[in-house]
């Protein structure tokens, strides 16, 4: 069974960060919040954390909205990313409503979440999980 990343308590993030350089890490090689599919941010002037990441669409709003078929579904939800043909014209990012898409600074291209879960073991808050979804 396909799995897919869930965030399952947010009340327990601080902020430290964590899952977002575990991620860059995983895809780039890097430390760098800017490198990273996930955002951590302050939620307003509440003392929480909100944690903006692809939640796995089983419809992808963001799929329909490339002009150049670079997205494909992904087993289980979400979408994977073809950077052969990909513009990096921002549609995608565009059209997400959770804003769970961001583009690299210096390629312009999207960097989407791709449910690998390595996140998942760098959380010391146990905030992150993968769950098994049908697909």
């Amino acid at each position: 069974m396909p799995k897919k990343l869930t965030v399952k308590h947010l009340e327990r993030c601080v902020g430290c960060l964590c899952c977002v350089m575990a991620c860059a890490r995983e895809r780039f090689n890097k430390l760098s919040v800017d490198k990273s599919a996930i955002t951590v941010k302050a939620a307003g002037q509440t003392a929480y954390y909100a944690i903006v990441v692809c939640r796995g669409c089983i419809d992808p709003i963001c799929l329909r909205a490339c002009p150049t078929n670079a997205l494909r579904k992904r087993r289980g939800g979400g979408v994977i990313l073809d950077p052969s043909k990909c513009d990096a014209c921002g549609s995608c990012k565009d059209a997400c409503y959770l804003g769970a898409i961001k583009l690299d600074d210096q390629t312009g291209m999207p960097i989407i979440c791709n449910h690998c879960g390595k996140c998942v073991n760098f959380c010391p808050h146990g905030i992150l999980e993968m769950e098994e979804v049908e697909g």
